[in-house]
């Protein structure tokens, strides 16, 4: 019998951090219920892209025997994990176009009396099958129209250039005691009060968890601004797609290492601008 490799995630390292996910080219891991878990193995080249993007050496690679893909085979391990993963499970079959597995997925839980949400005839309206959903093309202009709504122009909120987290300096005067809104590249272009709802009052920086390159920097440059520019808060803005996530987690650690507390908000904002989440997730002590 042929052997492949493939990762493991160790739970108990896990912290939730989310930067193993821009690196997943595959889309295969996910953050659920605060943990890194991969959701299909079949997805999985085993290459490892994620493993030293992990800084809690939670990512292994394991070689085992390749038996044939059985796919109830997996929902055995699957299902152990509760409804959240389950659930994920399946909309990464649907969206993958993998549509025998999924039936197959499908006929488990029902042999198995296992009561799943899950509509498999409805495509998915955010992600077509095949790559990374934050890859995928969208055309909004398709389908049913909005009525036409007279466009207002607005003033711009920008108070300060440059915006890239890359070109940025945390020495910068206006960023001394101010509040600073850390928002991923795509959200100013998906939400279209982005200026007066969230820049409103804000020093910003941008920057794309999965595209720029040595990020390292940018970890540095945060804590920086925590603890010597004195920012008040730090307010980030993320798409609701996986490769988001990093953002939030290279925000989390700034906070978790500088040596002064500030407040931490999060932000998620789905693919047609429409606001998902709002909340506070680090308070001063």
């Amino acid at each position: 019998m042929e052997k492949r490799k493939i990762i493991t995630i160790d739970k108990k390292k896990c912290n939730g951090c989310g930067e193993c996910i821009p690196n997943c080219p595959e889309g295969a891991i996910q953050v659920i219920d605060g943990k890194a878990r991969l959701i299909s193995d079949i997805f999985c080249d085993g290459l490892g892209a994620c493993l030293g993007h992990c800084p809690q050496g939670a990512i292994t690679i394991e070689e085992r025997p390749a038996e044939p893909y059985d796919e109830k085979k997996v929902m055995n391990n699957v299902v152990q994990e509760g409804k959240s993963t389950i659930y994920a499970h399946l909309q990464h079959l649907k969206e993958h176009g993998e549509t025998t597995y999924l039936q197959q997925a499908l006929e488990y839980l029902k042999e198995n009396n296992i009561n799943i949400d899950f509509d498999s005839e409805t495509k998915p309206d955010t992600f077509h099958p095949a790559g990374c959903p934050g890859a995928q093309t969208i055309d909004f202009t398709q389908g049913p129209q909005n009525q036409t709504q007279t466009i207002q122009k607005q003033q711009s909120q920008l108070q300060q250039w440059p915006v890239q987290l890359h070109l940025i300096s945390p020495e910068a005067s206006y960023f001394k005691n101010s509040d600073v809104l850390l928002a991923a590249d795509c959200t100013a272009y998906a939400n279209g009060d982005f200026h007066q709802t969230y820049l409103q009052g804000k020093r910003l920086a941008i920057a794309c968890p999965k595209l720029d390159h040595n990020q390292d920097i940018y970890l540095q440059k945060l804590i920086k601004l925590i603890d010597e520019a004195h920012i008040n808060t730090l307010t980030v803005v993320t798409m609701e797609v996986p490769c988001c996530h990093g953002l939030l987690g290279m925000a989390t650690k700034a906070v978790q290492h500088a040596s002064r507390n500030i407040p931490l908000k999060h932000i998620i904002i789905d693919i047609r601008g429409n606001e998902l989440k709002n909340e506070w997730i680090e308070k001063k002590k």
